[in-house]
């Protein structure tokens, strides 16, 4: 129980630190609604889905650009998911 605790401690402030993030990149202003949250969501996962119907394996990362440090990939579209979702969660007041 003292793990799960500390696991959901943990968890509840990934969450806080990923909206201050957020919050400090001006993401929320102005504000979006949960719905335009939600299609962001939902275009995360469909960038995941076209990585993968580009032939890219689910754990490959790749730097595209000569000269530039973005990476891509289904892990950081999954990652992009995630980040998204626990941003939401904590701009609506929901802890995960």
């Amino acid at each position: 129980l003292k793990d799960d605790y500390q696991f959901a401690v943990k968890f509840r402030n990934l969450q806080l630190i990923i909206h201050e993030i957020a919050k400090d990149k001006k993401w929320w202003d102005p504000a979006k609604s949960f719905g335009e949250q939600a299609v962001l969501f939902h275009a995360e996962i469909s960038e995941a889905i076209e990585e993968y119907r580009n032939g890219h394996a689910p754990n490959e990362i790749y730097y595209p650009h000569l000269g530039n440090d973005k990476p891509e990939g289904i892990p950081i579209e999954l990652a992009d998911v995630v980040i998204r979702i626990l941003d939401t969660c904590e701009y609506y007041n929901i802890d995960l």
